[in-house]
C-alpha cells in the first residue's frame, strides 16, 4: 500500500510539473587544508585541487559521490566542461523521475572567495547560465529555481564585496550548508534579496546526505520547518548528534 501511494504521490508530481524543468545549482568549494581557516582534515581529503578524493566531492559522503551512485533518485547523465579555471568539475545530473536537474560545480578550495561570491551573485539572480541537454535548454546560475552553497563558510576568513541588483524581479531560494552560516551569511543574503530556505546555527559537517534530503523536501515544495526537519533526521543519522542538537543545528528564513 505505502508503494502504492508513492507512485500515486510521484505520478501526480510529474502531472504538475509536465513539460516544465525545475533546476538547482549547488556550488562547492572543495575542502582545502592549506587555503581555508578550518580544523585540517587528511591530507587526501583537505587538497582543494584533488576533486576526486576531496572531502566535499569526491569522498564517500561528497556531492559527486553521493548522487553518483549512493542514492537512486539522481543519476548523473553529463560531465560538462567549464570555461572557469577555478571550476575544477561541473556535472549535470537529472532526478530518476522527474523533470529536475542539478548542476552541481566542484571550485578549486583556493578560490573559496569566488565560489561564494558566485554563490551569492547567483542567489541575486545574476550571471544567468544556460546548459543545453538533449532538446532542452536549462536554466542556472541566476536563473536557477535554487541556489545551495556547500563547503566551508568562507565568510568568517574574509569579507565580500559585490554590486548587488536591486531590481531583482522575486527572491531566489537559497541553502547555506556552511558553519554559522546563518550569522555570517545573513548581511549578505538580505541585501541579495534572496530566500533563505535552509542554514545553519552552528557548527557542521556540510556532507551530501543533508543536500540531498532537503531537495527531497524542495521537490515536494514542503514548507522550510519540513525541509529543516529532513535536514535534521538525516543528519542525527549520520552523525549520531541526537536530534535535539540536528534540530538546533538547521533553520529557516531569518
Amino acid at each position: 500500500m505505502k508503494a502504492i501511494f508513492s507512485l500515486i504521490f510521484t505520478l501526480l508530481l510529474s502531472s504538475l510539473i509536465f513539460g516544465q524543468h525545475r533546476t538547482v545549482h549547488v556550488f562547492v568549494a572543495l575542502c582545502d587544508n592549506k587555503y581555508q581557516g578550518i580544523v585540517p582534515v587528511p591530507a587526501s581529503l583537505g587538497n582543494g585541487k584533488d576533486p576526486a578524493r576531496n572531502l566535499y566531492w569526491g569522498a564517500a559522503y561528497g556531492v559527486k559521490t553521493y548522487f553518483n551512485g549512493k542514492t537512486t533518485d539522481w543519476e548523473l547523465i553529463k560531465t560538462i566542461k567549464s570555461t572557469d579555471p577555478a571550476i575544477l568539475e561541473r556535472l549535470l545530473f537529472k532526478h530518476s523521475t522527474l523533470e529536475v536537474y542539478m548542476l552541481a560545480d566542484a571550485y578549486d578550495g583556493e578560490k573559496i572567495k569566488q565560489c561564494v561570491g558566485d554563490f551569492l551573485k547567483a542567489s541575486n539572480g545574476q550571471d544567468a547560465l544556460k546548459i543545453n541537454y538533449s532538446s532542452s535548454s536549462l536554466n542556472f546560475g541566476g536563473t536557477s529555481d535554487l541556489v545551495a552553497y556547500v563547503g566551508h563558510d568562507g565568510l568568517m576568513d574574509f569579507n565580500i564585496d559585490i554590486k548587488y541588483d536591486k531590481n531583482t524581479d522575486e527572491r531566489k531560494e537559497a541553502m547555506i550548508l556552511a558553519c554559522y552560516s546563518k550569522n555570517y551569511f545573513g548581511p549578505e543574503i538580505r541585501k541579495a534579496g534572496a530566500h533563505p530556505l535552509l542554514w545553519t546555527t552552528h557548527l557542521m559537517a556540510p556532507e551530501a546526505y543533508t543536500l540531498k534530503s532537503a531537495l527531497d523536501g524542495w521537490i515536494r515544495d514542503e514548507s522550510g520547518a519540513e525541509i529543516d526537519e529532513r535536514a535534521a533526521q538525516v543528519y542525527h543519522r549520520y552523525q549520531k548528534c541526537g536530534i535535539k542538537g540536528a534540530r538546533n543545528l538547521f533553520t529557516t528564513e531569518f
